[in-house]
């Protein structure tokens, strides 16, 4: 396959639907851990109304709604600001706010942002938004 111009255009949005779902994959992980205890359990017992059990069941929606593309763009904008808001109380409060190496943030950090780019970028190929788009 050439690396051209036009080649690239036609791979883009398929590239952005693996990416979306990728993430999703990689995001549903931490719900599923707070949970079901799946792949690896969480210390403590979980309690629905507490900020962790807020944060899994936004986890696990927001995971399944990007995987299937649907409401792509408002779940990211949403996700963006759960992760910004996860980084400065999780992790930026133990010092280092502009080195996430140094407090354990990195992860929260690049979840913002690529969700941010979702926002702007769409859902990409493959997705439920899209097929709503095409039936209108």
């Amino acid at each position: 396959m050439q690396l051209d111009q036009p080649t690239l255009q036609t791979w883009r949005p398929r590239a952005l639907a693996v990416l979306r779902i990728v993430t999703a994959y990689l995001f549903i992980q931490h719900g599923t851990s707070k949970f079901f205890g799946v792949p690896q359990p969480m210390s403590g017992d979980l309690e629905l109304l507490s900020i962790s059990g807020l944060a899994g069941a936004m986890e696990l929606a927001g995971s399944v709604l990007l995987a299937l593309g649907l409401f792509t763009r408002p779940t990211a904008f949403v996700l963006c600001g759960f992760m910004a808001v996860a980084y400065f109380m999780a992790h930026a409060s133990e010092g280092h706010v502009l080195l996430p190496m140094l407090n354990d943030g990195e992860l929260a950090v690049l979840y913002c942002f690529v969700f941010l780019y979702f926002v702007f970028a769409g859902p990409g190929a493959w997705s439920v938004d899209g097929a709503r788009r095409r039936a209108i």
